[in-house]
């Protein structure tokens, strides 16, 4: 049995990322979600929205979380810039796609992994 540092590993965190493109629908709008994942998989992430300078509008993203504040507001992003926020605990992320919208996502993932 192991009672301190000198007997066990300390946890290791990985951090994951991913990338992806969005282009807003031709008519309407949609929420797209680009992540999931189980309450307590990750204790923090950061979530970053480009919206293009070639949109027409303004686009928005929501992260869910499994502990409070539960959601977090990205944005609104206008068009030719970027906007991230940081959330412990998250379980997903959609993003709000109006016509005539294009841009990028990235989300840094970070978990506690015991060896």
């Amino acid at each position: 049995m192991c009672f301190n540092d000198s007997c066990c590993p300390p946890a290791r965190i990985f951090q994951e990322s991913i990338c992806g493109n969005f282009n807003g629908p031709t008519i309407g709008e949609v929420d797209e979600t680009v992540f999931t994942a189980p309450a307590g998989a990750y204790f923090e992430g950061t979530f970053e929205i480009f919206n293009s300078a070639a949109s027409i509008t303004t686009v928005t993203g929501t992260v869910n979380s499994s502990i409070a504040p539960v959601t977090t507001t990205i944005g609104p992003v206008p068009p030719g810039n970027t906007i991230g926020q940081t959330v412990k605990n998250p379980t997903s992320f959609v993003i709000q796609m109006p016509v005539g919208i294009s841009g990028t996502y990235r989300i840094n993932l970070y978990k506690r992994v015991l060896a």
